[in-house]
Formats: C-alpha cells, sequence, structure tokens
C-alpha cells in the first residue's frame, strides 16, 4: 500500500532525513513525500538533500520556502549570501545547474486530495482557490525567463496590505511574504513580518495567521512549515492547520506526518542540532 508523508523543514539536515525515512520504512518507488519547503541552508548537507529529493521525481511533492527563493537569488542573482548560509556546495557543484532548475520549477502552495501544503502560511483574506490560483502567477513568474529580475525585487515587507488590485513587482512580492515567510498579522491580515517568536512572544495586536477568526481557508486542512518555535509543531493541529516545522535544525526534531489515512499519524526524529541559538532568526 502506498503511503504519503508531509515532512518538516529539514534545512540541509540531510542525515536526519534519511534516518527518519528508514524508521518510517519509505520506500521510494512506491510512497510519496510531500516536503513543506526550506529544503536548504544554515544546515551541513543542502547539496545531498536537494539531489536526494529531486531524484525521487514523482514520488516528491516540494513548495518553495523563503531560504530556497534565497539559494536561487543567490545563485541567479549573486546576491551576496548571508553569513550563516551553507549553500557553497551546491553553487559549487557539476550539477548545480540541474538542481537550481529543478527547484525553481517547483510549487509554491500544492493541494491534493483536500490537503494543502505551503511552506508558511495563507492570508486570511484568501480562499485555497485563491491562493492556488495566486500560486500559479508566482511559479509561471519563477519558470520564466523574468525569474532574475523577480530576485532583485523579491526581498522587502511592502506592500503591508493586501488588495487585488496590485499589480507587478508589489503583487509577486506580497504574495511571496505571504506564502513563505507569514508568521502573525493583525485582525485586518496585515502581516508582521518580523515577529518569529512563540505565540504570547508576540505584540497584542497579533495573531499566529491560522487564528483569525472568519478565515477564509479555516475549514480547509493546511500543512504548514516555517515556524519552529510553536510549541505545538508536529503534534496537533490548530483551526484545520498542521504546523510540521519541529526544529530538526535548532535541537528539536524532524517530523513526518502521514496524511494518507485519518486522524494523521506523526513520526519525530530527535535531532542534535546545528545550530542552537535562543531563538531561530530565520
Amino acid at each position: 500500500l502506498m503511503a504519503t508523508y508531509a515532512i518538516g523543514d529539514v534545512q540541509g539536515c540531510y542525515d536526519e532525513l534519511t534516518t527518519l525515512l528508514n524508521q518510517i520504512k519509505f520506500k521510494s518507488d512506491r510512497d510519496q513525500l510531500w516536503f513543506c519547503g526550506d529544503l536548504v541552508n544554515r544546515g551541513p548537507k543542502s547539496l545531498e538533500t536537494l539531489r536526494f529529493i529531486r531524484a525521487l521525481e514523482d514520488n516528491a511533492i516540494t513548495v518553495l520556502g523563503n531560504h530556497d527563493l534565497h539559494l536561487l537569488a543567490t545563485a541567479f542573482y549573486h546576491n551576496s549570501p548571508g553569513k550563516k548560509d551553507t549553500l557553497d556546495a551546491i553553487l559549487h557543484a557539476d550539477d548545480s545547474s540541474q538542481l537550481l532548475d529543478w527547484l525553481r520549477h517547483q510549487h509554491l502552495a500544492y493541494n491534493d486530495n483536500e490537503i494543502t501544503l505551503v511552506h508558511a502560511g495563507i492570508h486570511p483574506m484568501w480562499t485555497i482557490k485563491k491562493t492556488l490560483k495566486l500560486t500559479r502567477e508566482m511559479e509561471e513568474l519563477l519558470r520564466s525567463d523574468r525569474h532574475v529580475e523577480f530576485y532583485k525585487r523579491m526581498y522587502g515587507d511592502k506592500p503591508k496590505n493586501w488588495n487585488d488590485g496590485l499589480s507587478g513587482w508589489p503583487r509577486y512580492r506580497f504574495i511571496t511574504n505571504i506564502l513563505t515567510r507569514l508568521r502573525y498579522c493583525d485582525l485586518n491580515g496585515k502581516p508582521a513580518l518580523n515577529a518569529k517568536g512563540a505565540p504570547g512572544s508576540q505584540a497584542k495586536n497579533l495573531y499566529p495567521w491560522y487564528e483569525i477568526p472568519d478565515r477564509k481557508s479555516q475549514h480547509d486542512k493546511i500543512i504548514f512549515g516555517h515556524w519552529s518555535t510553536l510549541p505545538h509543531a508536529g503534534k496537533k493541529a490548530i483551526n484545520n492547520a498542521y504546523a510540521i516545522d519541529s526544529g530538526c535544525l535548532w535541537g528539536g526534531s524532524l517530523t513526518a506526518m502521514r496524511i494518507d489515512t485519518e486522524p494523521f499519524e506523526y513520526f519525530q526524529l530527535k535531532c542534535p542540532g546545528a545550530q542552537k541559538p535562543s531563538l531561530p532568526k530565520q
């Protein structure tokens, strides 16, 4: 019987990934893995991680996270690497161009069997249908010759608010920020992209995106990563939102969640942690 597992942020922790897959008896010719983004960076083996996931072909579904987009920007726009980046091995690999080309052809959100996979979150005003429509705009851009132009304009926290009339680079940047960076927003859906701590640490007017009342996607199952300080990550859902980044990189654990049977079942591997700051700086 085929099994489908959603996997939390790997961030180059390749050894932990393969250990966890052995633990759940993953069969690469039969089972499917859904990766919630941030395949690379900060951990020690980003190159091995990318090669492994690419080689799975149709047995892996991947959505891009902020670190994956940062790799593309570093590679194609020659954006200078950050101090803690561990991307050099990919940039200098013989198969670098094939890996990067494969990466920019991945999804930014994915939906199948009434389950949606995204790296960070979904704007409270967006339905799943709208999210997937906006995702297709981003995917077409990344797969086109204009992708390098986008990396030049990708960074930044503005615009602050969504409206359907947004166009051009501000529109693309807002969609990308929501899908790959969102944690907190206010009741109007205005994101606070620099708020990163666990719930309880944020300003009074901010809420985790999945706790906004009347969120348009509240009845849909959404799997996301990105937020490793959530105490319930890899343990339970809140409002149909399943957080699965349980902080492997920081000495937490790597989560696999089986999603083809209900209730979803969690499997975790305790990780030694490549980096252990007091708060994840992502």
